[in-house]
């Protein structure tokens, strides 16, 4: 399974290329950012096999990041999704796998993930578990153990943590907890909600059609994006 990013400043594209990424069943984590300056940041702290990425961007563009990733001793896979066709040298000059035009179709998509993968070897290696979040609670840190997780949701500028019994407010973005906390059980289900898969404890399919989660030792019911019933299915071996 690979770890994506994918850097754009246009959400709707964004949007429909996590679609397209999460229907091949490879990816093990999509974080998103909307410009090459988020992008670094995210970057510093989370290593990703393979970014994709825009080329025509506000400030500094596409091509100034590969080239600054192509520097790095690990870089990810680069592959450019433009709707310029005009910037495929210069992409392959900085190594890139692949060069995909919009609108992406998914045999292209399907290929480029194949030289990705011929490329890369995922992120595999072992590493310390994360056991525990730092969040603010009444003016001080607080300690939050993984597994009392019961599942996240982004309010506003921030995202809400929820155990069985409190909840805690963190500035960490629900892109960076996905990206931090998917090895670990957590599974992002809808664009506002990610949740531990050991605490759901029923599927409930409603007269609409939706999809709904519960959740051991919470009240609320989680709703589930459409584009994420087939991910979640597989990761619940439903």
């Amino acid at each position: 399974m690979l770890r994506a990013m994918i850097v754009d400043d246009e959400a709707p594209a964004r949007s429909e290329l996590r679609f397209l990424l999460e229907q091949t069943g490879k990816m093990g984590s999509i974080s998103e950012a909307a410009s090459v300056r988020s992008a670094i940041e995210m970057l510093m702290e989370n290593r990703v096999d393979v970014v994709f990425l825009d080329i025509s961007m506000p400030g500094a563009s596409g091509i100034q990041l590969a080239e600054a990733l192509h520097k790095l001793k690990n870089p990810p896979a680069i592959v450019f999704v433009t709707a310029y066709s005009d910037h495929a040298v210069e992409a392959f000059d900085v190594d890139a796998v692949d060069y995909l035009l919009k609108p992406v179709e998914e045999a292209r998509l399907d290929q480029a993930i194949g030289k990705v993968l011929a490329r890369v070897k995922p992120v595999t290696e072992s590493k310390a578990p994360i056991e525990r979040i730092p969040v603010e609670k009444g003016g001080r840190k607080v300690l939050i153990p993984v597994d009392q997780i019961r599942y996240i949701m982004a309010k506003d500028d921030y995202s809400c943590i929820f155990t069985e019994d409190d909840r805690y407010l963190s500035t960490t973005s629900l892109a960076q907890f996905e990206s931090k906390l998917g090895d670990f059980g957590f599974f992002r289900v809808h664009r506002r909600y990610i949740v531990n898969l050991a605490c759901v404890e029923d599927v409930e399919t409603a007269a609409t059609g939706a999809i709904q989660l519960g959740v051991t030792g919470v009240d609320d019911r989680i709703p589930v994006s459409r584009r994420r019933v087939v991910p979640l299915k597989k990761a619940l071996n439903l």
